[in-house]
């Protein structure tokens, strides 16, 4: 994670006893910083283009998002995510309460 980098911006839509619905805003160069996802999730990119993913264990990876193609991942992902594009990036991330 770079000091420099600007913050990536949470909105919180939904928060009830099922799901935590965030939409996360990525100016250029933005990141969410390192963290760990403490609940199954979804997400649904809004913006077609390439986020940088620094995994936990220092693996850097580039994910490709398709607007409106949404991927689900499970409870324990640690991870960065970066916008390295030229444009702002927009994703709606979907996190299901457990029981």
């Amino acid at each position: 994670m770079a000091d420099n980098r600007p913050k990536a911006i949470p909105t919180v839509q939904v928060d009830d006893d099922t799901f935590r619905v965030t939409e996360w805003h990525f100016p250029p160069g933005a990141e969410t910083g390192d963290h760990v996802h403490g609940m199954d999730y979804v997400v649904v990119p809004m913006t077609t283009g390439e986020l940088t993913i620094e995994m936990d264990d220092g693996t850097v990876v580039t994910s490709s998002l398709i607007a409106g193609k949404s991927y689900a991942r499970k409870t324990g992902v640690a991870h960065n995510v970066i916008n390295d594009n030229d444009f702002a990036f927009t994703f709606v991330e979907i996190e299901a309460k457990q029981p």
